[in-house]
């Protein structure tokens, strides 16, 4: 992976991580449901007028992509979240994504992982668990496994990206949207009826439409659309552990903004998941100049 490329992925795994907290502000003044609803119609609007839908994906495959991110991925996580899943927890667990993602490209693209990747996966892996060993107060069974699934849907929308590469990122980005949308307010009528669209007469507060003006535009549009565009030109392998960056972000944030706070061990993790990325990234680049130098 090209520098400039691997600067613009920890960019917006960073970006990925503070989400959450964004997301908790949001939920203080909106439902759920209509808060992930609301993130999509801002993905699509008003750029679906001014983009044309990508004819190189077909459209059953802007439908599944539409679902998967919008309802199976955010939808769940801000489920989870209202359930009394932390933010900084759910940044965490959802990172099982690249593991997932990771293993999928194998079964499906046949990519394979060097010894390096191995190695800064069980690190990362091994960081993973340990921060989720140790925080189990700050959360429910029942958002971890909402999470979980969460991350299995993020994969597969990677394995998608893979399989028809997009050429205008940012196009495909904004027509899914239009599919994620207006299921996500069935979603919302089907579980709460009229009441939170009524609410929504009375006004929003800023916080609330701040939170959800970056979850559109900044973590969906631009987070998504680079994103994308690097899980289409490399291996899965070399992009999907730069998503382990996210906790980190995520531990962060919610340090500063809502005062969460965690145990040594909890840091210890962190550490290990940064040094697992690390040999995962640089390791196998360390190796080729030693064969060189040689």
């Amino acid at each position: 992976m090209s520098t400039s490329h691997l600067l613009l992925g920890i960019l917006v795994t960073v970006i990925w991580g503070s989400n959450f907290s964004v997301i908790e502000i949001g939920l203080r003044d909106l439902d759920p449901f209509l808060i992930t609803g609301l993130r999509f119609t801002f993905t699509a609007l008003p750029l679906v007028f001014f983009l044309r839908r990508p004819r190189d994906v077909p459209m059953a495959f802007f439908v599944a992509y539409g679902v998967l991110f919008g309802v199976g991925l955010w939808w769940v996580v801000n489920l989870a979240m209202a359930k009394g899943l932390s933010p900084g927890l759910s940044s965490l667990v959802l990172q099982f994504s690249a593991f997932f993602t990771v293993v999928l490209s194998g079964l499906f693209f046949r990519e394979r992982m060097g010894i390096s990747q191995c190695v800064g996966m069980a690190l990362a892996g091994g960081g993973l668990a340990l921060v989720i060993g140790v925080t189990r107060g700050a959360s429910t069974t029942l958002g971890i496994a909402l999470v979980l699934v969460a991350a299995l849907s993020w994969s597969a929308c990677n394995m998608i990206v893979k399989r028809h590469k997009p050429k205008d990122m940012l196009a495909f980005v904004v027509w899914s949207s239009v599919f994620s949308a207006p299921v996500l307010f069935a979603l919302t009528w089907l579980q709460h009826g009229t009441a939170p669209f009524m609410a929504l007469l009375h006004g929003v507060a800023p916080a609330a439409a701040g939170s959800v003006l970056f979850q559109a535009y900044v973590t969906t549009i631009f987070g998504y659309k680079v994103w994308n565009d690097l899980m289409k030109t490399y291996p899965a392998a070399q992009v999907a552990p730069l998503s382990l960056i996210v906790p980190v972000s995520g531990i962060a944030t919610s340090y500063l903004v809502f005062n969460e706070q965690f145990d040594a061990a909890v840091w210890l993790g962190v550490v290990a998941m940064l040094a697992g990325v690390a040999v995962f990234v640089l390791g196998a680049r360390i190796r080729r100049r030693q064969r060189v130098m040689a």
